[in-house]
């Protein structure tokens, strides 16, 4: 073929390399959502996901490059999912309801816990498992975040990845016991755990450098590729903006509020958000900025990549560190002053009091 001669539309179809994820969502005949706001989690419509033994839709951010994606999940009143297991890594938080997993290797040694609204934990990789719905008059939906996208990518092979018999048996041997395992805290605020009963409520630890009060708690799961965190800032107040790459699941779980999120020399998008809703980081080295404009403290999860498996993003290492030091955040005082101005304008919208008085000169608050 020379330069000059054109492609017909069938040789150009024959040259693309289709996209394994892609391909495997259509085959799923699941539903497909492509956005990175949503009000409310429990409000989304799921459709029927054979797999799942239930009810589901897939979140895919607008953003080709996936390092990640989340499933909505329902398991219907007395109802069970289908067991499954596969060679992608999953973090599960419970929306709503109450019930029970079972995850084994094999039918002699069966890990069975319990949990309710409010619950986390990691499903052990290619581990068997089954949820179980405990409630026979209300359904239970879930929140399941993975690293499926670039794992299909990766092998180009669903059997591979959805059939695979080997055994990891360094990160689970199917011991009693696995996920009732003590937490222990190291480092002031970072928490080893393989359960966690009730996110909502967990006790957090101060990270003065983030800005405005704010609290924090750095959940280290399982050995996995994924990772996590809760936070949380008192009412009348604004954390720092700092960026880093896509993927980020804001799952809030009190208080109402917004984000802003914007890349370099680019608009700002305001993203409004309450309790029940999500906001995911959606671009490479994203700017994002999490605002309190309502009456109660905003506390939030954050289900990301970069667990104790894997390095994370360059920009993760320095999250709280100036970004004229070579980190990724904003300070307060080299902020764009319209970014206090509309936080204002918010909290008189919302009758709350604004508290950054200490951190903003430009401030009008009391406090």
């Amino acid at each position: 073929m020379t330069p000059t001669e054109q492609v017909s539309a069938e040789t150009l179809e024959e040259l693309v390399i289709l996209d394994p994820y892609e391909e495997w969502q259509k085959r799923e005949g699941v539903r497909v959502i492509r956005d990175f706001v949503f009000e409310d989690l429990s409000a989304i419509e799921l459709g029927d996901w054979p797999r799942k033994g239930g009810r589901g839709a897939i979140i895919n951010i607008p953003n080709s490059v996936l390092t990640n994606d989340a499933h909505v999940v329902e398991v219907r009143p007395g109802g069970h999912s289908t067991p499954e297991h596969h060679l992608y890594e999953e973090m599960v938080y419970i929306l709503s309801g109450r019930g029970s997993t079972s995850v084994w290797w094999d039918d002699q040694r069966k890990q069975t816990f319990e949990w309710a609204a409010g619950s986390l934990f990691v499903i052990p990789l290619n581990a068997w498992y089954q949820h179980f719905n405990g409630s026979g008059s209300e359904p239970v939906r879930y929140l399941g975040v993975t690293d499926l996208p670039p794992t299909l990518r990766w092998y180009r092979n669903e059997e591979f990845v959805f059939n695979n018999p080997f055994r990891f048996t360094d990160r689970f041997e199917g011991e009693a016991g696995y996920f009732s395992r003590e937490a222990k805290l190291y480092r002031g605020r970072k928490l080893q755990t393989n359960f966690i009963a009730d996110a909502p409520n967990l006790q957090l630890y101060g990270w003065a450098e983030r800005g405005a009060g704010g609290v924090n708690t750095m959940l280290e799961l399982p050995l996995t590729n994924l990772a996590c965190h809760i936070s949380q800032f008192p009412v009348g107040t604004y954390k720092k903006a700092h960026r880093h790459g896509p993927g980020a699941h804001l799952l809030i779980l009190s208080g109402e509020g917004y984000s802003l999120m914007w890349r370099e020399g680019q608009e700002r998008r305001k993203c409004d958000w309450k309790s029940g809703g999500m906001v995911i980081v959606p671009w490479e080295d994203c700017f994002h900025q999490h605002f309190n404009a309502g009456a109660q403290p905003a506390r939030y999860l954050a289900l990301r990549g970069g667990g104790s498996g894997l390095r994370p993003h360059r920009n993760a290492f320095n999250a709280d560190l100036d970004i004229k030091q070579g980190g990724s955040q904003v300070e307060y005082e080299d902020e764009d002053p319209e970014i206090h101005r509309l936080f204002e304008s918010e909290l008189t919208r919302h009758g709350a009091p604004c508290r950054m008085k200490r951190f903003i000169a430009s401030c009008t608050g009391s406090e």
